[in-house]
């Protein structure tokens, strides 16, 4: 009598690496121009580059305590209640990132009003930890943070740079722009948040289809 052969069980498939993880956070999958998550802050903090850069660091911080956190007890989690772990985890890294705000940095704290607190439904944030965070480990967790973190802050920071220099010709507060040149005040008011993204997402899109343009020539 021949012995059944014994079906193995089909290797288990961990995902990314952190480096790849890393990586695709800032360019490839950057969240801001190839995901479009996060437009509340990309759209309403970006007059400046101060406000902007802020808003980065806040949310850096959230992203990376909340996806590592919840790298840690994924074993944990039931699918039912997945979200509002994932929820009540970001609100209280977002709770601690506002009372430092207003302990040390108070006037950028009241510059920047609810979109703190805000940070809480940032879509950015809460695709990682369930994305990554509840299936990876919390080296691969961080290193998937920490490049999503600087994918933000290359969006950001291009939409607060191409706003501040053209409404207020200064950069970080510094003057940029000689005094002839005229300023383009729409750029500091809630259109010109519109006009400087759809100008970077065209240039995006336009620099990612040069090689299938190439191809087809």
């Amino acid at each position: 009598m021949a012995v059944a052969e014994l079906e193995l069980p089909a290797a288990v498939d961990d995902g990314p690496t952190a480096a790849e993880r890393f990586i695709a956070g800032i360019l490839p999958e950057n969240p801001t121009f190839r995901q479009l998550l996060g437009m509340c802050p990309t759209l309403a903090v970006t007059a400046a580059m101060k406000p902007a850069l802020t808003m980065v660091a806040a949310t850096a911080f959230v992203l990376i305590s909340a996806n590592v956190m919840v790298s840690l007890i994924r074993h944990l989690l039931k699918p039912h209640l997945r979200i509002l772990v994932f929820t009540l985890t970001i609100a209280t890294f977002v709770t601690i990132a506002d009372r430092l705000l207003a302990a040390y940095l108070y006037p950028m704290s009241v510059a920047l009003g609810p979109y703190v607190p805000l940070i809480i439904v940032n879509c950015i944030i809460i695709a990682r930890c369930e994305v990554c965070g509840s299936k990876q480990g919390p080296f691969t967790a961080f290193a998937d943070a920490a490049g999503n973190s600087l994918g933000f802050l290359i969006g950001l920071g291009s939409v607060a740079t191409v706003r501040e220099i053209l409404g207020m010709g200064t950069w970080f507060g510094l003057p940029v722009l000689p005094a002839v040149v005229p300023r383009w005040v729409i750029m500091v008011m809630p259109p010109g948040a519109f006009i400087a993204l759809a100008l970077l997402l065209a240039l995006v899109n336009w620099y990612q289809a040069r090689p299938k343009r190439r191809a087809e020539v």
